[in-house]
């Protein structure tokens, strides 16, 4: 062992107890302690391998994001994963790897319709306009927060090309229904699991019934890299297209620091340029930079390791908050699993009912009062938004759950921060809230 691998040992040593020191337990006090809605959770593990990684000092994607594309693409039970930067980049690399010229005929072109829904978060939606193409929202069935497949049919024209739809909540949407739609008419399908990493639809992962598929390890999610997020794909072609665009749209494939992976390097002959123009500058895609660094896939390698807990710790957590809340039901309507689905929950979702003594702006200032935080099923019906007021787009139905979810709806936390005590205090602050018939005004105290 050299000199520098004994000092690496000490170092790593010495993380693990700097981590005891900085980050001790702390007792939860209801009302004065924050209830979070999500964030991290991680111990020594993760800081001895961020460090032992920045000791590299090799700051762009290298052999911990090689070890988390392969570890993490067998825990989805795929083929190919491409690690990213955001969960809201892998859809716009998934979505965008579809407007490639190499896929022919299936090749997504400006002004062709891709079909997704109304309420939901901004970057599921926004990749389809900013690649040219034109959204068909389609509303939510309550109370999964899902889409409602029965628009699926009035949604379909000579233009559709694709449909992405995210897993609410982590909560499934109906696979049988979509993929058996996407198949008749040969469609692409991408599925947004960025909340339902773990989720299973019939005793199978969800990532693994689409053309492709996107996580997000943003803190507030299931794993975390602080920033990060990645595309899954049984297809190498498609993941080869996906690469293209992550890298600067490059038409070479040799990973960073790597040269010649091709063996003909200097022997190409691509579009108008001369033949043996280096293959590591010819770009075939119009493309981005978007990887994410070595020192993130460090941290994530080492959250993979807890993944199965923390699923675990969600499903828990939401069967307690189901079981405390049935009591509120008369006020509030409660989530429901998909059917045949095993949700790995992101939030506990709530819509306050019309005949209700409160609404939902009531009830989210009362917890906040308590130190309970909360939030709003993102961005509701997106086409209430200032952003997409001028975009060119197709509405099927009148979106009345979109709206509903808009005025009415917002989460509580299930993350595997939360103790019993926590979910406990949840429950009885909203229990207590139903019961007492808090009135509006006293809700806002």
């Amino acid at each position: 062992m050299s000199r520098a691998d004994e000092l690496r040992d000490r170092i790593r040593e010495m993380v693990g107890e700097y981590y005891r020191e900085a980050f001790p337990a702390r007792s939860f006090v209801p009302g004065s302690s924050l209830v979070p809605v999500s964030g991290r959770v991680f111990d020594e593990q993760e800081l001895e391998l961020l460090v032992d990684s920045s000791l590299d000092f090799w700051l762009t994607t290298g052999r911990f994001a090689e070890q988390f594309e392969r570890e993490f693409a067998k825990f989805a039970g795929v083929r190919e994963a491409v690690l990213v930067n955001s969960g809201s980049s892998a859809n716009l690399l998934a979505l965008t790897a579809l407007t490639s010229e190499n896929l022919g005929e299936r090749q997504l072109k400006p002004g062709d319709e891709v079909i997704t829904l109304a309420a939901g978060f901004p970057t599921t939606v926004n990749p389809i306009v900013q690649n040219g193409l034109v959204p068909v929202f389609v509303d939510v069935h309550i109370p999964t927060f899902n889409v409602d497949v029965s628009y699926l049919d009035a949604a379909l024209s000579d233009r559709t090309r694709a449909i992405i739809f995210a897993h609410t909540l982590g909560n499934p949407f109906d696979l049988d229904a979509v993929t058996s739609f996407a198949k008749k008419h040969g469609l692409w399908l991408i599925e947004d699991c960025c909340d339902a990493l773990g989720a299973t639809y019939r005793g199978q992962k969800v990532g693994t019934f689409g053309d492709l598929a996107t996580f997000s390890f943003y803190p507030a999610h299931h794993i975390t890299m602080g920033e990060g997020g990645c595309v899954l794909t049984n297809h190498p072609r498609l993941r080869t297209l996906v690469e293209s665009f992550r890298d600067w749209g490059r038409d070479c494939w040799c990973a960073p620091g790597k040269e010649n992976t091709c063996g003909k390097r200097f022997d190409w002959r691509l579009g108008a340029l001369p033949h043996g123009y280096d293959h590591k500058y010819i770009y075939s895609h119009i493309g981005y930079n978007l990887k994410a660094t070595d020192m993130q896939a460090a941290v994530g390698v080492a959250q993979l390791k807890k993944l199965p807990a923390f699923i675990a710790a969600r499903k828990k957590n939401y069967a307690a908050l189901r079981e405390g809340l049935a009591g509120a039901q008369n006020h509030f309507v409660l989530p429901e699993a998909t059917p045949n689905s095993d949700p790995s929950w992101f939030g506990f979702p709530l819509l306050v009912r019309e005949d209700a003594p409160f609404s939902r702006k009531n009830v989210v200032q009362y917890l906040d009062s308590k130190k309970i935080q909360t939030r709003q099923l993102f961005g509701g019906n997106l086409l209430r938004q200032p952003a997409y007021k001028n975009i060119r787009h197709r509405v099927i139905g009148d979106l009345k759950n979109s709206d509903r979810v808009m005025s009415q709806a917002f989460w509580i936390g299930v993350y595997p921060g939360l103790t019993g005590e926590m979910i406990e205090y949840m429950s009885e602050t909203l229990g207590s809230m139903v019961s007492k018939g808090v009135h509006a005004d006293a809700a806002r105290n």
